[in-house]
């Protein structure tokens, strides 16, 4: 009988701990996992490890329906469900259930990356982002849409883009009311309501909503232009804007107003569009309160209150909030 068909026949404890303690009993020192190899001091961690490869999760739970390999799982699970989060970030505000769970958000503001790729070198703030990490340089994509043949190495991944065939949104905003089909994205989404920026440039101390949207802009930063438009030999430092920027040439518009029909080439000149017609105005000033369609209307609009003046005239030194202000003034000393 082969390892693996012993893991499956053996039989299941109710208790993992009793197990334990069997195996404590026994004097067992070492096992090691046939699939992986990795190894484990106690016989009964390798039988929870193992749960891992063949997707067994025997603990439920009845409120989210999400089931778990570990019954050490479904307790955190069940806890979560409580509303209380007495652990509180010092810098931002923002409360957490768990401990574990602060000391990772805490890296968000002093950029600590801790978990490190042994093949590239990238580094990682929390170890589960490591993990799927590595999977892209391995290759290896396990779980597949059986709808559209789409592959993704994490199972997560493949139960949000299923969504994307059912229609179902099951995360919703509580202030908006708008769906989405994954929690990371309604999670991005609050921040255009709550102006929360956590992802910060350590050169130039601009700040972001998205970890990503951060490492596209410190490119800028590096002066390097690798991507080559090769139409018109303009080049880029993000991947991203060539891509918005050959559809300049193409005249391709592939996002679509649902609502009056009208075309954009950019995703995010769509999203602005649609708040004319549901006049949704998210960027809210924490001074007056008014309320704003677009971020940078929103920036501008808080000079009034700062007083700050960032376009200065390198003729007469003077300086304006607007840069449309500075551009009007200028014409004046180029008429004299």
């Amino acid at each position: 009988m082969s390892n693996k068909n012993k893991f499956e026949s053996e039989p299941q404890f109710k208790s993992i701990d009793l197990h334990c303690d069997m195996n404590k009993e026994k004097g067992k020192t070492s096992d090691h996992c046939d699939i992986c190899g990795k190894s484990f001091s106690e016989s009964c961690n390798l039988i929870t490890h193992k749960y891992i490869h063949t997707d067994l999760k025997s603990y439920h739970c009845d409120v989210y329906g999400k089931s778990f390999s570990q019954s050490s799982r479904l307790t955190e699970q069940i806890q979560s469900h409580k509303t209380e989060k007495p652990y509180q970030c010092d810098i931002c505000g923002k409360s957490f259930s768990y401990r574990n769970n602060i000391a990772a958000h805490k890296r968000i503001h002093t950029g600590e990356k801790p978990y490190c790729c042994d093949v590239c070198g990238k580094s990682f703030s929390r170890n589960g982002q490591l993990t799927r990490h590595k999977q892209n340089h391995t290759g290896e994509k396990l779980y597949r849409c059986d709808v559209c043949g789409k592959s993704f190495s994490q199972s997560g991944d493949l139960t949000g883009h299923k969504r994307s065939h059912t229609g179902e949104r099951p995360y919703q905003c509580d202030i908006c009311g708008k769906s989405f089909f994954q929690n990371y994205k309604l999670t991005t989404h609050k921040r255009s309501h709550t102006g929360e920026k956590p992802y910060l440039c350590d050169i130039c101390g601009r700040s972001f909503t998205q970890n990503g949207t951060l490492t596209e802009h410190k490119q800028i930063h590096t002066g390097k232009k690798l991507y080559h438009c090769g139409v018109c030999g303009k080049s880029f430092s993000v991947h991203k804007v060539l891509t918005n920027h050959m559809r300049i040439h193409t005249g391709e518009k592939p996002y679509k107003c649902d609502i009056c029909g009208k075309s954009f080439s950019v995703n995010s000149v769509l999203t602005t569009h649609k708040r004319t017609h549901t006049g949704e105005k998210p960027y809210q000033c924490d001074i007056c309160a008014k309320s704003f369609s677009q971020s940078v209307h929103l920036t501008k609009h808080k000079r009034i209150h700062t007083g700050e003046k960032p376009y200065c005239c390198d003729i007469c030194g003077k300086s304006f909030s607007q840069r449309i202000h500075l551009t009007r003034h200028v014409a004046i000393h180029v008429g004299q």
